[in-house]
């Protein structure tokens, strides 16, 4: 069956399978920063913004996408270096492969609250694992990238 959809900001029509989920489309159309975690929405390796809104591609069947809009790392380039520079000078990017839905999250954040406190950051990324860092690191690095925004 053909979906008609929004990717990046390119409208894509694809060929999916009834049953197919989000997280195979986005990777078989080459969006490898859409990454299989867990498959049980637990660890947020996956996570997109569907108009907007992070969600979790592993557990949303592609047929949902019909005329959203979806984004992944891939198109949000200026965001994502922006973010990434404030997470390698806290030292909390060790192997990187929670970090692009871990960006995606941030992201979204950052767009949705105004002045979020301490505990709003933790609940908001709560679906975020990261097996190498303690998130000591990742909390100072969303701190100073909140404030950054703010200033600007």
């Amino acid at each position: 069956m053909l979906i008609n959809t929004i990717i990046n900001n390119n409208k894509t029509t694809i060929e999916i399978k009834p049953g197919e989920y989000l997280v195979d489309t986005l990777r078989k159309l080459g969006k490898y920063s859409v990454r299989r975690g867990c498959d049980t929405s637990c660890c947020g390796l996956c996570s997109v913004l569907m108009d907007g809104k992070p969600v979790l591609s592993c557990s949303m069947l592609s047929i949902r996408a019909e005329g959203r809009h979806i984004t992944t790392i891939e198109g949000l380039q200026e965001e994502v270096n922006e973010f990434a520079s404030f997470l390698t000078k806290e030292g909390a990017d060790q192997c990187g492969f929670c970090s692009p839905g871990f960006i995606i999250s941030v992201i979204a954040m950052q767009k949705e609250l105004k002045n979020p406190s301490e505990e709003d950051i933790k609940h908001y990324l709560a679906g975020n694992l990261c097996r190498c860092t303690g998130y000591v690191g990742q909390l100072r690095a969303i701190k100073k990238y909140l404030e950054s925004k703010e200033v600007n």
